[in-house]
């Protein structure tokens, strides 16, 4: 696992529309990435991109390819960023996972994450979104 910059938008635009119907373009990795505060961690067949600033880490987007899921993958790269974002001054880190989305959730919690509230309507007016918070380090 390494962090990376905006040269590595086009493979996480290419792994994010493996797990997304509405994928995110190189662009928008791009733009997110020219920030200052937010970081990418990319391996092999996943990614997680999240934010570092005034005490607080927030995961943004978190993909694995399907054929490379339940297999430690994901809570690696969450492992990763808690790291990256301790080392970046974070006190807790927070993200918000589909309602409708349990592997997910699952995945969260088992890594500290719990749920602090909800986005009604968040993810397209239908499905609503879980926000979640782990407590750094930990």
């Amino acid at each position: 696992m390494n962090i990376v910059g905006k040269e590595s938008a086009a493979q996480l635009a290419a792994l994010h529309a493996e797990s997304f119907e509405r994928p995110w373009g190189a662009r928008e990795f791009e733009r997110l990435l020219e920030n200052p505060a937010a970081f990418a961690i990319l391996c092999s067949d996943g990614f997680i991109l999240a934010w570092a600033i005034a005490g607080e880490g927030e995961v943004l987007t978190l993909a694995v390819s399907p054929s490379a899921r339940r297999k430690g993958r994901g809570a690696g790269l969450v492992e990763a960023v808690c790291a990256a974002a301790v080392a970046r001054g974070a006190e807790t880190i927070h993200l918000e996972v589909a309602e409708d989305n349990p592997a997910a959730r699952a995945l969260y919690a088992k890594q500290g994450f719990a749920e602090v509230g909800r986005r009604p309507g968040y993810y397209g007016g239908a499905v609503n979104a879980v926000v979640m918070r782990r407590a750094l380090p930990m």
